[in-house]
Order: structure tokens, then C-alpha cells, then sequence
């Protein structure tokens, strides 16, 4: 998955902001008002925006009257994770850029790590 553009990830913020906030699908004109009181934008700008994020799926849209209403395809710690994935795959080693990686963690990210891989272990079948 490539990287969103400065613009391009402001607007997603404002997406999972509302996704987060249980608020499932916004419109250009609720992405504009959003974004007002931090950004100078002209609406058409927005929808510009809205518009190069579905075709590059990052966000589905839907018809609602003359409207499209905007949601994202995956959540931020999904588009995060599919980043780590794609920065492992820009390295020769995998293995060695993970050990790496694990080594620069913090102590209370180590064991969020170790309840996650012990999950995984759970969860597969004998």
C-alpha cells in the first residue's frame, strides 16, 4: 500500500476521527467543515481529495442523493501495519529488520507484542 500525500492524510484523519467516533460515512461538505478551523480549503479541494482517495482505494464512496458519502477502507492501525509491512518488504532481510525493529521497542510495546503472537499461537489449530 503507498503512502497518502500530507493533504491526503489529513483528510483520512478526519475519516477514522469519525469512524472512531462511530459516525460511519461524511460527505465532501462534512470533511470541508471539519477541516475548516485548521485548514484554508476550498471545498472543490476536498473533493478533489475524496475523489483521488476512492480511486486509489483507500475510501469507498456511496451515492446519497446528489452527495457521495465517504468511509475508509481500513482502519488507521490497518493502514499503519500494511506501511511496516511494505517498509519490511523494501529490505533484503526481513529477518534482521524485524529483530531490529523489536529491539527499539519499548518495554510495554514488547508485551503488547508477546499477547499478540500469543493469540496467533491460540488460535491456530493443533
Amino acid at each position: 500500500m503507498k503512502g497518502l500525500g500530507e493533504l491526503e492524510r489529513t483528510v483520512m484523519e478526519v475519516l477514522w476521527a469519525r469512524q472512531d467516533a462511530g459516525i460511519e460515512a461524511a460527505t465532501a461538505r462534512d470533511v470541508s467543515r471539519a477541516l475548516a478551523g485548521d485548514r484554508d480549503l476550498a471545498h472543490t479541494t476536498v473533493m478533489t481529495v475524496l475523489d483521488r482517495l476512492a480511486k486509489k482505494n483507500f475510501l469507498q464512496r456511496e451515492r446519497d442523493g446528489r452527495a457521495w458519502r465517504y468511509r475508509p477502507v481500513a482502519s488507521r492501525e490497518g493502514y499503519v501495519a500494511e506501511l511496516m509491512l511494505g517498509a519490511l518488504n523494501e529490505t533484503g532481510d526481513r529477518d534482521a529488520a524485524l529483530a531490529h525493529f523489536v529491539r527499539s521497542v519499548s518495554d510495554g510495546e514488547v508485551e503488547v507484542l508477546r499477547q499478540a503472537l500469543d493469540a496467533i499461537t491460540r488460535d491456530q489449530p493443533d
